[in-house]
């Protein structure tokens, strides 16, 4: 977008941002709303977090604790980890701006896989920074064209495992040859969002690599499985001299008390979150043998969301289904932004909101547009 004449101007880099646009949440006036665009929770948040969240209103005139210390004390007891380790934020989408001014500027590069994660690019944009795109294989992320990628400018190199839109993941034995193979100034953040999802034996977090390395971080999020997507919660588990930085950086209240209470009561629910995940493997598994009976290719996914591709020719491709779909009040996620025209990602919601949304699907493929 130009800019208006005798305004300020912006520092390098904010006008090539591309605003990210979340999946969206409203169709026509008064239609019932299948939001299946955003990777919610499929069935909500825990009761007892709910219940937290409720009793915080009688103290809306206090300031959150700045350092969320019972909250950090809750993930540290959750993930036997070191309480003074971690760091929260407003979203994991906080510590990816917090990593990225603290790491990155003018003549660095920000380096991530061909599909990763928006805010990544938008983040190196916001500090005057290059992104970078290093070349997927099979939608899958190639620890040997990010290695490839990397140059003396290289500062960051983010991996989201598994990836969103994709759904793919890395092994831990992938991970730990990427990161044997940056040099020790770079820093490689483990986006790893949607961790809970995962139960691939040879899939690892992140924890183990943090604990031995001082360039590496580990990102998690309160918004998926413990559905808090709302209150903008996420964590950070770093080496101690990264930690001390982002705490430098971040705003002195920038978890709200809602977000801390509600978090400390989803980590203490754990019957909720073996609920959740149950929930989430056997309707993925449906969703995908169900997709893929209609004869749509459906990319392996270990997340809570499917990334699906449709036809080709006129009046059945990916943009044609959103455009039919969204009619019925069914939202799923267009991918345009991530290079993957020819796609849509669709989340794991309620059982119900998953058959009405392949029911949708299957009427869009045979033709039955009236």
């Amino acid at each position: 977008m130009p800019l208006i004449a005798n305004t300020p101007v912006p520092r390098p880099g904010i006008l090539e941002i591309a605003p990210y646009v979340g999946g969206r949440s409203k169709s026509e006036p008064g239609q019932r709303v299948i939001k299946l665009s955003s990777n919610e929770s499929g069935i909500g948040p825990s009761p007892k977090a709910m219940e937290a969240y409720a009793a915080a209103a009688q103290a809306l005139h206090r300031y959150p604790d700045g350092g969320a210390g019972e909250l950090r004390q809750a993930i540290a007891r959750r993930f036997d980890v070191p309480a003074d380790r971690i760091v929260c934020g407003a979203g994991s989408d906080e510590i990816i701006y917090l990593l990225t001014k603290a790491y990155a500027g003018p003549g660095d590069e920000v380096l991530f896989s061909e599909h990763g994660f928006l805010v990544y690019a938008i983040s190196a944009h916001a500090v005057g920074a290059t992104p970078v795109k290093a070349p997927e294989t099979e939608l899958k992320a190639d620890v040997d064209a990010l290695l490839a990628a990397v140059t003396p400018a290289t500062k960051l190199v983010y991996l989201a495992n598994p990836n969103n839109p994709t759904g793919t993941y890395l092994a831990q034995a992938e991970v730990a040859r990427l990161h044997a193979g940056l040099p020790a100034h770079v820093v490689l953040v483990l986006d790893a969002a949607y961790a809970e999802f995962v139960g691939a034996e040879d899939y690892e977090a992140g924890f183990k690599l943090v604990a031995a390395a001082q360039n590496v971080v580990m990102m998690r999020t309160f918004s998926k499985l413990y559905g808090l997507a709302a209150l903008r919660l996420g964590w950070a588990y770093c080496p101690a001299g990264i930690a001390d930085v982002l705490n430098r950086l971040r705003g002195p209240f920038n978890v709200s008390t809602a977000a801390q209470v509600a978090g400390v009561a989803a980590l203490g629910d754990e019957a909720f979150l073996e609920e959740a995940r149950r929930h989430n493997d056997a309707w993925r598994a449906w969703l995908t043998g169900r997709l893929t009976q209609l004869g749509l290719k459906v990319t392996p996914s270990v997340a809570n969301f499917l990334l699906v591709r449709f036809p080709d020719e006129p009046g059945r491709t990916a943009a044609d289904a959103d455009n039919y779909l969204t009619g019925r009040g069914i939202l799923l996620r267009r991918v345009e932004a991530y290079g993957l025209p020819q796609y849509l990602r669709i989340s794991v919601g309620r059982g119900d909101e998953c058959e009405a949304a392949a029911a949708a699907i299957a009427d869009f493929l045979r033709g039955d547009h009236g």
